[in-house]
């Protein structure tokens, strides 16, 4: 009977102390490991499996952490979190108060570079193994695992242009499995794929074109090859390049078969692999398929429209309608600055551009935003998903800071819908004619209207710009919220003793902001309460703020949201609490603060 490797293996030093012959039985031991774990726990599952052999030999051949690795995106990490002194705390992946689901330099010496965000790695390990030179290190080996998706972005090949053209110790890892979240697109693409084809000559070689020591494609599940060839590479100096070929979710058939779906599952059989189907009868539609369904039926009807996002077909549900008007749905590829731009051009030519980019992506293009769309005034149509608090993928993901980064840009409409029927009409108002550009911001996650489909989808009316709405009247304390957070408010006004006393207006448009309601706001309450899903600083508070002291008004303001600081992983809920915008919160503040 084989003894358990994995359960003996704190750290790369114990690992290295093992035969390559027993690698084989610690890859399947890990890969349970991440299986059992992740089916309960839940957290991104097929990145993870891909990468088992390579995540093994790496630690194995080189000496972690003095040899620096970093890994990009960091979906793929969880293996190379297990082998580094977590396995005991892995089952506390991504909630609060336990490890990050991302590697995280606060958190463990063997993570090397903070990531999160797709495309970082090749600079990361190329600023290190430059540092490394100047401080007269020739040994210390720096290693970047990029993925096929990943290494299609811009800042990814300004990494291997600059590297090219040094002597520095870098090795970049491919890690070529063709698909990121959704299947990979583009040229470089077709060019990989003809490579692992054999079909590519090798004059034609790009990497070798950038002055990189290339090898590959190998097989990434073979150890012996993969061993060998690292072995080999790490006694060469200077810019080095491996491809290797792996298969996301291998050793879970349904995570191989159904990569997309097996990205991140939720909950499943570790056995069977079966995912738990969560009953969706009388929920509420999430917001990025009343986006996705309201797109498709606007395009129908309008010939103009196009739809745009880098990457994220399924998460931004623009999927329906690539599905259906493929001509005029465009995924780019992880390239945020290229989505921007791209829907700038069209939109000189008067097309109708729906560029949907989650909100905290769209922070690597906020030139493009500034110098393409806002300067020029083009009506490009911002969708920006995944705004405000976003749970587990904690801190790298949070769609936070986009009303403050947006709102000092001028001829930018910025606009938050407080729930579907809000946000299907902005979008119907959007493709009538616009002036400008604008930036609609709605969360992760479910909205509040079981029945929108049945009772709503398609029923579109025109929204008027700038206007805001007041939804309960009041005596002494107004309430100012904009976006879905504004449900909470309603859902803690229900609960207050002292509710009659509280007003609640609903500020859909951030910019611009309806000075005539506020002038009578401000007129009429003694005590102002601002809410936001967003930075305290800056945002929409900060804007009412403004306002009050340009027209001398002396009232009361108090600003809720989310404080100057970066809010860790958990629950949306918990990280709502932590904020003090949780219905909770709310329901204390507003009884005590309204006496």
């Amino acid at each position: 009977m084989k003894s358990d490797l994995l359960s003996n293996i704190y750290n790369p030093a114990d690992l290295r102390l093992l035969k390559e012959e027993q690698l084989t039985q610690v890859a399947q031991e890990l890969r349970q490991f991440i299986i059992d774990v992740v089916s309960v726990k839940e957290g991104h599952l097929g990145a993870s499996l891909g990468v088992v052999e390579l995540t093994i030999a790496l630690h194995y051949v080189f000496n972690t952490p003095e040899d620096l690795l970093v890994w990009d995106v960091g979906h793929q990490a969880y293996g190379h979190k297990i082998l580094t002194e977590r396995r005991e705390n892995f089952h506390t992946n991504r909630q609060l108060g336990g490890i990050s689901g991302f590697p995280k330099r606060a958190e463990s010496i063997y993570d090397t570079f903070g990531v999160g965000h797709s495309s970082t790695s090749i600079s990361a390990a190329l600023g290190m193994a430059i540092a490394s030179k100047l401080k007269g290190d020739s040994e210390k080996q720096h290693i970047a695992v990029i993925g096929d998706a990943s290494i299609a972005s811009g800042m990814a090949f300004e990494g291997l242009n600059h590297a090219g053209v040094t002597d520095a110790n870098i090795l970049v890892i491919l890690n070529d499995n063709a698909i990121g979240i959704d299947p990979s697109v583009g040229a470089l693409k077709k060019y990989l794929t003809a490579v692992k084809n054999g079909k590519n000559p090798k004059q034609n070689n790009i990497i070798k074109s950038l002055n990189f020591d290339y090898s590959g494609p190998i097989d990434g599940h073979d150890f012996p090859t993969l061993i060998k060839e690292l072995n080999r590479l790490k006694k060469i100096k200077g810019p080095k390049f491996l491809h290797i070929v792996t298969t996301k979710g291998k050793g879970l058939q349904q995570a191989e078969e159904n990569q997309v779906k097996y990205h991140a599952p939720g909950k499943f059989d570790a056995s069977t692999g079966e995912i738990h189907l969560k009953s969706e009868e009388n929920l509420p539609p999430k917001y990025q398929d009343v986006f996705g369904l309201t797109i498709l039926d606007l395009a129908k009807k309008n010939e103009k429209i196009i739809g745009i996002t880098p990457a994220m077909p399924s998460g931004s549900s623009l999927k329906f309608m690539m599905n259906e008007l493929p001509e005029r749905a465009f995924d780019v590829g992880i390239a945020e600055q290229h989505a921007v731009t791209l829907a700038a051009g069209m939109a000189t030519q008067g097309m109708i551009v729906y560029c949907n980019i989650y909100s905290t992506f769209l922070q690597r293009a906020y030139d493009q935003v500034i110098h393409d769309v806002a300067l020029q005034n083009l009506p490009v149509i911002f969708c920006l998903d995944r705004a405000g608090l976003v749970g587990e993928d904690g801190a790298t993901h949070h769609g936070v800071f986009d009303i403050s980064y947006l709102r000092s840009i001028p001829n930018l409409i910025i606009y938050a819908p407080i729930n579907e029927i809000a946000l299907q009409n902005i979008l119907y108002t959007a493709q009538l004619g616009l002036n400008n550009p604008i930036a609609i911001r709605y969360p992760r996650g479910r909205g509040v209207l079981p029945n929108w489909e049945v009772e709503n989808f398609g029923h579109y009316e025109t929204i008027k710009i700038g206007e805001g709405n007041c939804l309960k009247t009041g005596t002494t304390t107004a309430v100012l919220s904009t976006g879905s957070i504004g449900n909470n408010v309603i859902e803690a006004l229900k609960e207050c003793h002292n509710s009659d006393a509280i007003a609640h207006y609903d500020f859909g448009f951030i910019k611009p902001l309806d000075t005539k309601l506020l002038n009578t706001i401000f007129s009429s309450f003694e005590s102002i309460i601002t809410i936001e899903d967003g930075v305290k600083k800056g945002g929409f508070g900060s804007a009412v703020l403004e306002f009050a002291a340009t027209n001398n008004f002396k009232n009361k303001v108090e600003i809720l949201g989310i404080p100057d600081e970066f809010i860790e992983h958990g629950s949306v809920l918990q990280q709502q609490q932590l904020c003090k915008i949780d219905v909770k919160s709310l329901i204390n503040l507003f009884s005590n603060g309204s006496k």
